[in-house]
């Protein structure tokens, strides 16, 4: 090695050469060992897939969940989609064999996620993500589609039947004497049998409807009507047993056993609409004809017919002197269909107004005098003056 005037040198190059050398040098080994991690970076910021839990950069942050059905198994190729406020565009996955989900490089603020997949009903939920934040969503279940439809039960008739009578039992006039036998519904349903027995039950052991007969009794034995009884407790006993007897019968027969045979209604169904005349015209015709269970008018036989039965009936327990023959029986029968005409024309304008937990309906009902219609609107009884809404047995003289 030598020196020259110029500068010191090593291996013929000046020192200022060497120095700028290893610069060179230095620079090209920091470049090569900096180039593997800049690309595994750039991989991972790529990697959008489930598993892989890189962020990518700290500017952004990280979405993941999982998604399964009701029963908690996970439900895989669910479709995920990402929205974000203020973003037209958005982002989605598929949740892979595990029911997980991620989004990866997701820049910091508010987001709503929609799941949706086959045979699943479409669930959503919200929240927000901070920077550099791994933010995991509350596990997604999904409903079946048709989960939801197995929810609406529609009553059956004989459910909404029972809802009605439940109504009508409440039903009386002042809040004292009852008044079962009418229905303000205008969208009544025909009753059961069984629904027609129980309501006859309900009458006949009222208390009021004891009370009633009792009063009868009282004013028979002060005007000695039936005089074959005799007079004190025994007179009184015997026909208080005779019109509770006539009660009896005449609900049972006319409200219960042949309207289940026939398939008769033996409710009176309120008009309260029209002119005072259709209402009357109304009340007098529904002496005599029915709604059937199928909805349809006809005469009304199970009133009729059962006045005629408990009057024959009746026969059996009143003083022989008392006894009605057949013309009598019929005679009291007519009488019977007009006291029925004359209590539904009390239950169109004065019983409803006197009868506070009586059913409204806003609908309008039909008339039986323009037209037939299948919704119940309108029946006859057979009815006394005494007890008004509900059957009865004949009157006598």
């Amino acid at each position: 090695m030598g020196t020259k005037a110029s500068g010191v040198t090593w291996r013929g190059l000046t020192w200022r050469g060497v120095v700028w050398r290893g610069v060179v040098w230095l620079s090209l080994g920091v470049l090569a060992c900096s180039l593997p991690g800049r690309a595994g970076a750039q991989a991972v910021q790529g990697d959008n897939s489930p598993g892989n839990g890189a962020s990518g950069s700290d500017a952004t942050g990280t979405i993941r969940g999982t998604v399964v059905d009701q029963t908690g198994a996970v439900v895989a190729g669910a479709r995920v989609r990402l929205g974000r406020e203020g973003e037209v565009g958005q982002q989605e996955t598929l949740t892979d064999e595990t029911g997980q989900f991620i989004f990866a490089s997701v820049a910091p603020g508010n987001f709503k996620l929609v799941i949706t997949a086959e045979g699943f009903a479409a669930r959503s939920t919200s929240g927000t993500v901070r920077e550099g934040e791994s933010y995991t969503v509350p596990q997604v279940s999904l409903i079946l589609a048709g989960a939801t439809a197995e929810l609406r039960v529609t009553p059956s008739q004989v459910e909404v039947a029972e809802d009605q009578i439940k109504v009508e039992e409440k039903q009386r006039l002042m809040g004292v004497i009852p008044n079962f036998y009418v229905s303000y519904d205008h969208h009544a349903v025909p009753l059961t049998p069984k629904q027609k027995f129980e309501l006859a039950w309900k009458t006949v052991i009222d208390p009021v409807n004891f009370g009633v007969n009792g009063a009868i009794a009282g004013f028979q034995q002060a005007q000695n009507d039936f005089s074959g009884y005799g007079q004190g407790a025994a007179g009184y006993g015997r026909r208080y047993g005779a019109s509770y007897g006539d009660f009896v019968t005449g609900v049972y027969i006319g409200g219960a056993i042949l309207p289940s045979l026939l398939k008769q209604d033996p409710r009176y169904f309120y008009k309260g609409t029209g002119s005072a005349r259709s209402r009357v015209m109304y009340a007098i015709v529904n002496a005599v004809i029915c709604k059937g269970d199928n909805g349809r008018w006809e005469p009304n036989y199970s009133g009729i017919v059962g006045s005629l039965a408990s009057g024959g009936i009746s026969n059996l327990y009143y003083p022989a002197k008392n006894r009605n023959g057949a013309e009598l029986t019929f005679e009291n029968a007519l009488i019977n269909i007009g006291a029925a005409a004359a209590t539904n024309i009390l239950q169109e304008f004065v019983f409803r107004r006197l009868t506070p937990t009586s059913r409204r309906d806003a609908a309008k009902p039909q008339s039986i005098i323009d037209e037939p219609s299948p919704a119940p609107s309108g029946i006859a009884e057979d009815r006394t003056m005494s007890t008004a809404g509900y059957p009865a047995g004949l009157a006598r003289e």
